[in-house]
Formats: C-alpha cells, sequence, structure tokens
C-alpha cells in the first residue's frame, strides 16, 4: 500500500510550551489508524496541524508526497482531507441535505451570474449536486431525514451527519475527532459498523481519535499512543493494550 498521510518530526510550540513535538506518522492508503492517549496529551492538536487550523513550528506534512504544512484549512479540504470535531458542528438550522450539500460548494463551476440567472448550467450541477448528497445519506441511513433541520436529529444520528459532510468533500484521509463522544453503548455500536462500512464504500484513510476502547480496539488496524505531546508507542491492538508504557500512562492497570 501506498503512504497517503506521513508527518515528519512534526512540532509545534505555544510560547514556552512545547505541544507537541517529533510526531512522525505514516498513513496508508485505506489503513485505519487509532490515536489515543490522556487528555490533554496532544491529540486535537495534532489534528489541527493535520488541517491547517495551526501552523507547526516544526517539522513537515506530506500528502501523497506533496508538502501542505503551510495550507489553509480550505486548501486542504480541496487537496483532499476532511475532519468531525469533539463538538458537533452542523448548520443546525439547514435542512439535512443541506448540510452535506453545502460540502460540494467548492467543487461548483458555474459563475456567479449563472446562479442569479439559474442558467441551464445551475441547474444541472445542483441537480448532481443534490443527488450526490442524498446517496451519501442513504449509506448512513439519514436519507429519510433529508428535510427535517439537523437540529432536530438525534444526537447519534447528528454524529452521523457530520461524518456524512465531510465525505462530501471527496476526501483521500478523514481525521474523526472522537465521533462516539457523548454516545451511549448503542449508539457507539452502530458507530463503530458505519465508520467500518465508509472505510471500505469509500476506500480512504482513516484517522480516529477516541477514548472508547471498546470502539478503537474493535476497528482499528493500528493504534499510535500519545503522551505529553510526544508518541511512546504505536503498533498493533494487541501490542498497545499490553505496552507497559501505554498502561501506566492511559490504560490503567
Amino acid at each position: 500500500m501506498e503512504s497517503v498521510l506521513r508527518t515528519t518530526r512534526l512540532g509545534i510550540s505555544f510560547g514556552g510550551l512545547k505541544a507537541v513535538s517529533n510526531f512522525d506518522i505514516d498513513l496508508l492508503d485505506g489503513e485505519l489508524v487509532g490515536l489515543i492517549g490522556p487528555n490533554g496529551a496532544g491529540k486535537t492538536t495534532v489534528f489541527n496541524m493535520l488541517t491547517g487550523v495551526y501552523q507547526p513550528t516544526e517539522g513537515t506534512i506530506t500528502l501523497q508526497g506533496k508538502k501542505i504544512q503551510r495550507k489553509r484549512p480550505d486548501q486542504l479540504v480541496k487537496m483532499g482531507i476532511a475532519r468531525t470535531f469533539q463538538n458537533i458542528r452542523l448548520f443546525k438550522h439547514l435542512s439535512v441535505l443541506d448540510n452535506v450539500m453545502i460540502a460540494c460548494n467548492f467543487q461548483m463551476r458555474y459563475s456567479i451570474l449563472g446562479g442569479m440567472l439559474r442558467l441551464p448550467g445551475y441547474w444541472r450541477e445542483e441537480a448532481a449536486v443534490r443527488e450526490k448528497a442524498l446517496s451519501i445519506l442513504a449509506v448512513f441511513g439519514l436519507e429519510s431525514y433529508a428535510e427535517i433541520l439537523a437540529d432536530n436529529l438525534p444526537y447519534g444520528k447528528q454524529r452521523k451527519l457530520e461524518i456524512a459532510r465531510a465525505l462530501a468533500t471527496d476526501p483521500k484521509v478523514l481525521l474523526l475527532d472522537e465521533p462516539a463522544a457523548g454516545m451511549n453503548p448503542t449508539e457507539t455500536n452502530e458507530l463503530m459498523n458505519t465508520i467500518s462500512l465508509v472505510r471500505k464504500q469509500f476506500g480512504i484513510t482513516i484517522l480516529l481519535i477516541e477514548h472508547d476502547m471498546s470502539l478503537v480496539l474493535g476497528i482499528c488496524e493500528r493504534i499510535i499512543v500519545l503522551d505529553y505531546g510526544q508518541i511512546i508507542a504505536s503498533g498493533l491492538p494487541t501490542e498497545i493494550v499490553n505496552d507497559p508504557k501505554v498502561i501506566a500512562a492511559y490504560l490503567g492497570v
């Protein structure tokens, strides 16, 4: 498998505080990798660097061999990196369908004039995007909710909608930041099946931050453990759960 996303000695400092240092990962095409660690270990900071929210103060990030560490978030979305957030960030007063369609905005090619005058090109593109959005919602079992407000969805389905919206950007790499946060066991199990389905159906690379170890161990092929901004272990799930450093720093006896 080919390398899709790679970091080399990646790090960031805020004033005199080094939040992350020497963060080296190599995500392969189609791989599903977990990133775990205690609260404050730097996991979301890593995501923020990978998506252009923070600019690293050291090291490099490459996407399919191209350096991307100085790109803006919108540029990185166009290049193929999408993410979700710990706290759900939907457009709650738009419909479920509109939430997914709006993620396709940068793919639209009609002109401002064409949109204002509703020329044939506008209608063709809008119809194509609508069809694409509905097909993505169908993967998540959300097509019957297409016309309701996102704010009216149950919590678990809002989480699914956020992932669906990210997929609408056609990413090469999908970063999921604690997608099971706030879910009950039934919703978590359903989410686990959904993530596995997304990976299989869309063939994308997924990096997952999650505290629910049953989810991480259930779907991740490889796990990276972060503590105090540094990687302390990396390997197969069976290796990670038996690693003394990981047990001491995160899992407990």
